[in-house]
């Protein structure tokens, strides 16, 4: 399969739809219904959990368990002041960035819908140039247009509406995908990719196939936690993003050396099976699929964790995506890129053996 095979125009409006969607987290089941919608053609049945994860499972009697996996969710804010003349402070929702808020319009979903407010900042010529105060958490504030308190509250708005920018899809340059929230519903678009081309060419998998997509990643790994306790897998490939490291400022000496377009990253740490990394890249290199290598110190930050470490052990292994500019409004990522992440956990998938113990030992 050449990787100039695997998207096609339904699966680019798919993913525009879904990236445009918002799904803070601790509220993405409006973006999970999409990605359901889109997955329900390609698998047998879905499992949801309690707090929103979606899980749709091909050859759900198989005693064998594999899971491919994503997160759903997507950094915001809170609403945690409102002042007496109507103005909003803030706290995170994940790992939101302070720096890039001034001048940023805003959504704030209420129960009425969503408000229109603004990331007010004030004026250059107002401001102590000779000592200029940098944006900070206590000092970023929204503004809805609103002179009290009591307009804000009769707008609906109140302590604990999450709040998510408006910044829609685009494409730059005919192959750098550009959104909020790659970071990682682009997981959840490459393994629901994953799916459709094992339906379309029509392979038939020897185990239980569980194409999950967690919330709560962004808050510690929360909703991969919990529904690794319902599967009990028995191997799991997270897929998440990387940093490209080639943009100014970032030191590739503490960060790295990866790349958008050079191709999927494989990282080595603690918690990435040293047996199923090696057939991952076994598969890359044999399926001639470009990839990269990083290596993470005690933790990779991503749902391997969680799988890893569960249920007495579950061999796991991480395939990132680079991007530039993570956690801001202007995410961008390579298209070549996506395409051999999909290549390559598809690839990866058919090789991999029914009740595979992954044993050091064997």
């Amino acid at each position: 399969m050449s990787s100039k095979s695997v998207l096609n125009d339904n699966s680019i409006t798919f993913l525009e739809k879904y990236l445009n969607n918002a799904s803070p987290t601790g509220f993405e089941a409006e973006g999970q219904k999409i990605w359901m919608e889109y997955l329900k053609p390609y698998v047998d049945t879905f499992i949801t959990d309690t707090y929103g994860t979606a899980v749709g499972v091909i050859n759900p009697d198989a005693p064998y368990k594999v899971v491919i996996e994503g997160h759903s969710d997507e950094i915001s804010w809170y609403v945690n002041y409102i002042t007496d003349n109507g103005l909003v402070y803030v706290i995170r929702n994940g790992g939101s960035d302070h720096m890039i808020a001034p001048s940023k319009r805003v959504n704030i979903h209420t129960k009425n819908g969503i408000v229109k407010g603004v990331f007010g900042w004030p004026a250059i010529h107002t401001r102590n140039r000779s000592k200029e105060e940098p944006a900070k958490l206590e000092t970023i504030f929204i503004d809805l247009g609103c002179s009290t308190k009591e307009e804000v509250e009769k707008l609906g708005v109140h302590v604990g509406c999450v709040i998510t920018y408006p910044d829609e899809f685009t494409v730059l340059n005919d192959n750098k995908f550009v959104c909020r929230a790659i970071d990682n519903r682009i997981g959840g678009f490459m393994i629901a990719e994953v799916a459709r081309l094992l339906h379309e060419n029509k392979k038939k998998l020897p185990f239980g196939l569980y194409i999950t997509n967690s919330v709560q990643e962004e808050v510690g790994l929360r909703g991969a936690e919990m529904i690794t306790k319902t599967i009990r897998p028995n191997a799991a490939i997270v897929t998440d993003v990387c940093h490209d490291t080639t943009t100014p400022m970032i030191d590739k000496r503490i960060e790295g050396d990866t790349i958008i377009g050079k191709g999927p990253v494989i990282t080595y740490a603690p918690a990435v099976q040293n047996k199923l990394r090696e057939l991952i890249i076994d598969t890359a290199t044999t399926n001639e699929i470009p990839f990269q290598r990083l290596a993470s110190s005690r933790v990779t930050g991503t749902d391997t964790d969680a799988f890893a470490y569960s249920n007495g052990g579950v061999a796991s292994a991480l395939i990132s995506l680079p991007l530039r500019y993570m956690h801001t409004t202007v995410e961008m990522v390579h298209r070549d890129d996506v395409e051999n992440v999909i290549r390559l956990i598809y690839e990866t998938l058919l090789n991999m053996k029914n009740e595979d113990s992954y044993s050091y030992f064997s």
